[in-house]
């Protein structure tokens, strides 16, 4: 995961090195989420017929290979945007396929809470590829920072490797051809958390794409000099804190009810969403306190989502359907920077006060469009 951010989080850097609009910058972040969603489905189905271990170690070499290609290949915005996408393609054989390892040794009465556990430590690789490209990308740049995330993701092979034995996956009583998802689109409750999942991944990597360059725009403004910490670091700890609540919002969905928790969790994400980018000339301490809290209600429902679909699937179907979640959730998470990007260049530019509140607002309306699909998709 050290790679994975390390593009976003030295964003303004890229911006001004490659002389690159935000679009094509929204473009470049959002494209490593499209590669993910275009082979996700492959990949992860491919988990009912084989270990998943055997995915996830080819996915997390191709992520060394690829972060090493760009320290030393990347020279501007289309080279930037191919490696990216081939990135996208080793985290889909990775993230998910993971996900899938760890259900497949752990029994029914624990899976659950180990699927929160596992989602939220999505975030907890986010906080640290946030911070270490921001603390080793600032004084060595960029290129040293890719180098670090390749060698990290090539002692992900060697961890896989050293710890898990081979298991068999079950098979489903029907069998169905790789990429059919029929038996999924019929089950209603599985569909109500994809859809809300899409909406979801939408905003929160639309966050934290642009996350880190929000927060450089409202340090521009200040007319006083600001004693908390770095934009980079402000994106780590929200990282950090999202995986506390990914967790906690998993328990309050077990112990509330999971699909009202998660009307609450998208509701509450979403209106924030709608005024927070109006505020980067307020004080830069409290634009941070903003944006940690933002982190924090995105998260609360990304477990209890996965959680959700993995309980309601057919057996023998668990990859088929964490495919389908992917494609839909990080077809979104492809989406959301680049809408963000075209709404900044809509507005007048990333140095406008309009034009961040429009960014903003775009991730917030997404967001309450989720409570909508999950309740259409309710089972009857």
């Amino acid at each position: 995961m050290v790679g994975t951010f390390t593009f976003p989080a030295l964003l303004p850097s890229f911006i001004n090195e490659w002389q690159l609009t935000n679009t094509e910058a929204g473009w470049i972040s959002g494209m490593m989420l499209g590669g993910y969603a275009v082979s996700v489905p492959v990949l992860v189905g491919l988990t009912d017929r084989y270990d998943a271990k055997l995915i996830y170690l080819g996915g997390a070499a191709l992520a060394a290979i690829s972060f090493a290609a760009f320290a030393f290949i990347a020279e501007g915005f289309w080279s930037a945007l191919i490696l990216r996408a081939v990135s996208g393609i080793a985290l889909a054989a990775t993230y998910m396929p993971g996900l899938r390892m760890l259900v497949d040794r752990i029994n029914a009465q624990t899976s659950t809470r180990g699927v929160a556990i596992y989602t939220a430590s999505f975030s907890l690789g986010t906080a640290f590829s946030f911070f270490i490209s921001g603390e080793i990308g600032g004084p060595f740049g960029w290129k040293i920072a890719f180098i670090i995330a390749s060698v990290c993701a090539a002692l992900a092979v060697l961890l896989v490797l050293m710890t898990l034995v081979p298991v068999i996956p079950p098979e489903p009583q029907d069998k169905t051809a790789l990429l059919d998802f029929r038996p999924i689109f019929k089950n209603r409750a599985v569909m109500g958390y994809i859809l809300a999942y899409g909406v979801h991944s939408w905003e929160l990597f639309a966050f934290r794409s642009w996350l880190v360059a929000f927060l450089v725009f409202s340090f521009s403004l200040q007319t006083e000099v600001s004693s908390w910490p770095a934009p980079t670091i402000i994106a780590s700890l929200s990282a950090v804190l999202a995986v506390f609540a990914s967790i906690g919002g998993n328990e309050l969905a077990e112990k509330y009810g999971r699909r009202r928790m998660i009307y609450v969790f998208l509701i509450s994400a979403g209106c924030l969403g709608l005024c927070a980018g109006f505020l980067p000339a307020a004080p830069y301490w409290f634009v941070s306190l903003i944006m940690l809290l933002y982190a924090v209600l995105i998260q609360l429902d990304s477990a209890a989502l996965t959680a959700g679909a993995v309980t309601v699937a057919e057996k023998g179907r668990k990859g088929a359907t964490l495919g389908l979640h992917s494609l839909i959730g990080f077809g979104g998470a492809a989406a959301g920077p680049l809408v963000v990007g075209l709404m900044l260049d809509i507005g007048g530019g990333s140095n406008s006060v309009q034009a961040w509140g429009l960014g903003f607002a775009s991730m917030g309306f997404v967001a309450l469009l989720g409570p909508i699909g999950l309740w259409w998709y309710r089972e009857k």
